[in-house]
């Protein structure tokens, strides 16, 4: 069934819920979807709630709440990718595949080795593509909620930010061709429903020794993902398969 998210909490819905913006055109053109039609309206803070569609105009479509629905398709666990600016459309395959897989949020950061520098006069732009990005896989993979994406951020504003998860973790590759296995397993095992986990991929070019000395310094554990060298979009989500299998399958 086709879902919506609405920017509105459960708590303030009680009888109609309303679907505004470019899912208006595609409830009407899109799908040409009547009142009486069935859709799934999932709200800000998580829940979803199966609806029929009461009334479509130019500017909104109204919908009639006909149950809550208690299925929960989210992480028990709060994922957050943070991707050192890569180049092309990586960021945004990341964005979409990681989503699909269950990440909580994204941060891209400039590292060192970063060859792509974002325009500050085209990061609305950006942001707007890579937020719809996220709603879109969102809506296919039957999330309850769409991942948030931060504006790009510096090392140091990173390393800031990464003092209020649980878990902190960095893919190096360095640890893989020392065939490091074990700290993957160990930073997982520390991690306990509903706790956050900050796990950081470095560009291309990969983490400079003095980046990776600097995570260290502020508790995160280096990590490996196996024998073999990952690419950057690939290593998130080699994270996200294996935090699926641990916390959701293996338990």
């Amino acid at each position: 069934m086709q879902r919506y998210f609405i920017n509105e909490a459960k708590v303030n819905l009680e009888h109609d819920i309303k679907v505004v913006g470019d899912d208006v055109h595609h409830i009407s053109r899109v799908l040409r979807m009547q009142p009486g039609n069935t859709i799934v309206c999932c709200t800000n803070d998580g829940f979803e709630a199966l609806c029929e569609i009461a009334e479509i105009t130019n500017d909104q479509v109204v919908c009639r709440i006909l149950e809550w629905m208690t299925v929960n398709h989210e992480l028990p666990v709060h994922i957050t990718i943070a991707s050192g600016l890569p180049k092309g459309d990586k960021l945004e395959w990341i964005i979409q595949k990681g989503t699909e897989l269950g990440a909580a949020s994204f941060i891209p950061f400039n590292a060192a080795r970063s060859i792509v520098k974002i325009d500050l006069k085209k990061l609305g732009k950006k942001q707007e593509r890579w937020q719809k990005i996220a709603k879109e896989a969102s809506e296919q993979s039957y999330r309850n909620k769409i991942p948030s994406i931060i504006e790009p951020q510096s090392f140091l504003e990173l390393l800031e930010r990464s003092k209020s998860f649980d878990v902190k973790i960095v893919a190096y590759e360095e640890s893989a061709k020392s065939g490091e296995k074990k700290n993957l397993a160990k930073a997982l095992g520390m991690l306990n429903k509903g706790q956050s986990m900050l796990a950081v991929f470095g560009p291309e070019g990969g983490l400079t020794e003095a980046e990776i000395s600097k995570l260290e310094e502020h508790g995160f554990i280096i990590c490996s993902f196996g024998p073999r060298i990952l690419r950057t979009e690939t290593a998130p989500l080699y994270l996200l398969s294996a935090v699926s299998y641990y916390i959701e399958l293996s338990r």
